[in-house]
């Protein structure tokens, strides 16, 4: 399944191979050539603001409580991702409080077994980024030049965690294989990469409040890719949409940035990342879910389908009914608000990370209208957004980028 990379914004060609690293560990110089290598449906960077509207800081832990056959309480899926947040929010509240200033930037370093400098790292993930998400790296050369790198590196990292369960050898990633990925990934955060493409990222994670644990939530989503292919309930659903794009967002804000007169809580700030995140994920759900069900894949609520009257023998006829019109009714529905939280939030950004995010939500969000275009058939017609629309949005995007952010606490948005 596709994952929500939730900052690019052109949702086609994608890249990478990351799965030979896992395996062999080959030099760098083939890691240049290796990372151009296969078609990948995209993601999408994103992460805004503000209060979300489905958890905030007003989150009832109460109201997530559910209730086990055994009679024991466990945490649903969102109480367990807010748990996330709330650390990474502390995260960045303890870097601000240490330190108002700019960020410092670092000199060169040497690449292990290589002579090439860092700088040419992130030129490398640059000229990734520009080739794979054309759109969204034109936003990026609004941010400042520490940010934009940082956000390349991340990209990177992402596309090629994507690439090790949904690229051309998927089929020979093991559970151990991520296991392995995951152990990089210490290392990366331990200042101890391994190519060219890793030293950019652990650069990145030094001069940022960015915390590895939605890095390693992120390959708890490839491992449940490797053996789950059916969702029980929305709540299922929830933590692997979380897993899989939610945590982008979180990656992202200590990158993006709030803008310094906010006066949003930090943890709306990635409330709203995690809005957005899940927004995009539903929507590339929603959008393929023909393509997963010739893969044997059903990324819907089983019990949702089952209250339709609908079942996995429906979506694998690909038969378009007033069943399936209203059960995908609904699901638009859901995936809208989570649109609709992550809006009034964007504007919290700092100013120069505001239009591709805005770009992002815009773009994505038109997937939906296309999809009832279709008359809901997403079993043999993929919803797309033609280029035309595209550019119409952009200048929108933009004009919602200079709105300021809230200069007044509200009831949601309350300065910490």
């Amino acid at each position: 399944m596709s994952v929500a990379l939730l900052w690019v914004v052109s949702p086609t060609s994608e890249f990478s191979n990351g799965t030979v690293f896992l395996d062999s560990f080959r030099a760098v110089a083939r890691c240049n050539n290796l990372i151009k290598k296969g078609q990948k449906k995209s993601r999408k960077f994103g992460s805004t603001n503000a209060d979300s509207g489905y958890r905030s800081s007003r989150f009832s832990i109460t109201n997530s409580m559910i209730a086990t056959p055994a009679g024991e309480i466990a945490l649903s899926s969102e109480q367990k991702v807010y748990d996330v947040v709330l650390k990474q929010a502390a995260l960045v509240k303890r870097r601000i409080k240490k330190s108002n200033e700019d960020l410092e930037v670092k000199p060169d370093i040497v690449l292990p077994g290589t002579v090439t400098l860092l700088s040419e790292a992130y030129d490398r993930c640059r000229e990734v980024c520009a080739e794979y998400a054309k759109t969204f790296y034109l936003g990026t050369l609004l941010m400042t030049p520490e940010r934009r790198r940082a956000i390349w590196a991340m990209y990177v990292w992402c596309r090629r965690t994507d690439e090790l369960v949904d690229g051309p050898n998927a089929s020979h990633i093991t559970p151990t294989a991520l296991d392995r990925w995951e152990d990089r990934l210490d290392d990366i955060f331990s200042g101890r990469p391994f190519d060219m493409l890793d030293a950019a990222l652990s650069d990145t994670v030094t001069r940022f409040p960015v915390d590895i644990q939605p890095f390693k939530d992120m390959i708890d989503g490839m491992r449940m890719d490797l053996w789950k292919s059916r969702y029980k309930n929305f709540d299922e659903l929830y933590l692997y949409c979380y897993y899989v794009a939610g945590t982008v967002g979180l990656m992202s804000v200590p990158i993006m940035g709030i803008a310094p007169e906010s006066q949003a809580t930090t943890e709306s700030v990635y409330n709203a990342a995690l809005a957005l995140g899940l927004a995009n994920q539903l929507t590339n759900i929603l959008r393929d879910v023909g393509e997963d069900a010739r893969r044997g894949r059903v990324y819907l609520p089983q019990d949702e389908l089952a209250q339709a009257g609908l079942s996995d023998e429906d979506i694998f006829a690909g038969k378009v009914t007033d069943k399936w019109r209203n059960f995908m009714k609904k699901q638009i529905a859901r995936a809208r608000k989570f649109f609709d939280d992550a809006e009034s939030g964007v504007t919290e950004l700092s100013a120069a990370s505001r239009w591709p995010v805005w770009a992002s939500l815009l773009l994505y969000r038109q997937i939906l209208d296309e999809i009832e275009a279709n008359d809901y058939n997403n079993f043999t017609r993929r919803a797309y957004v033609s280029k035309p629309k595209k550019i119409l949005a952009l200048p929108l995007a933009y004009a919602k980028s200079l709105v300021p952010p809230s200069s007044k606490p509200s009831s949601t948005l309350v300065k910490t």
